[in-house]
C-alpha cells in the first residue's frame, strides 16, 4: 500500500501548478488540431492540403531554441526547435489530446509537432495502470511535453484572415 501520492496530495500539486501556469507564468499558445477526416490523401498516404481546427488557446511552458539559418540553392532555410509543456488538466478541460502532425502557434510563428512525451507522473504512478489492489487512487499523469520545429505558414496552408 502506498503512503504518499493519494488523491488529496495530487490535488495539492495540481492546484499549485494551475496557480503558477495561469496566474504567474501566463505563457499561452494557439493549438491547431489536424482533422484527419477532412484531409484528403493520395495513394501514398500523403496530403497536399490539410485541414485544422483552431486555434485553441492553451496555457503552457515554453522552451525556445535559437534560430539557425542554412544557406541552400534557393536561399536561406530557417530552423528552430521549441518545446511546449502542457499541464494535463488544461488539455482535459479543452478536450484535446496532442498528436504528431498538429501545429502550435506562438508569437505568430507556426511549429509542427514532431514528438510527444507523456511520462511525467506524480510519484511515478499512473492510476490507470495499477497492478496491485488499492493503488488506483494514487499518483497521476501530470503533463505532456511536445517537441516541435519551425514550419512555414505557406507549407502548412494556414493563412491569417483579416476581419
Amino acid at each position: 500500500m502506498a503512503l504518499f501520492g493519494s488523491n488529496r496530495d495530487v490535488s495539492t500539486f495540481k492546484g499549485i501548478t494551475r496557480e503558477l501556469t495561469e496566474n504567474i507564468i501566463s505563457q499561452q499558445c494557439g493549438y491547431y488540431k489536424i482533422v484527419l477526416g477532412d484531409t484528403k490523401k493520395n495513394i501514398y498516404g500523403e496530403s497536399t492540403q490539410k485541414y485544422y481546427v483552431g486555434p485553441i488557446l492553451l496555457t503552457c511552458l515554453i522552451e525556445r531554441g535559437d534560430f539557425s539559418f542554412d544557406q541552400t540553392d534557393f536561399g536561406p532555410d530557417v530552423k528552430r526547435s521549441v518545446t511546449f509543456k502542457f499541464f494535463m488538466d488544461h488539455l482535459i478541460a479543452a478536450d484535446l489530446y496532442p498528436e504528431v502532425g498538429d501545429v502550435v502557434m506562438y508569437n505568430e510563428i507556426y511549429y509542427l509537432v514532431d514528438n510527444l512525451n507523456q511520462n511525467q507522473l506524480i510519484l511515478g504512478k499512473d492510476p490507470n495502470y495499477s497492478y496491485s489492489d488499492g493503488l488506483d487512487n494514487f499518483g497521476s499523469s501530470y503533463s505532456i511535453i511536445l517537441t516541435c520545429h519551425y514550419a512555414s505558414p505557406d507549407a502548412l496552408g494556414i493563412t491569417q484572415q483579416r476581419i
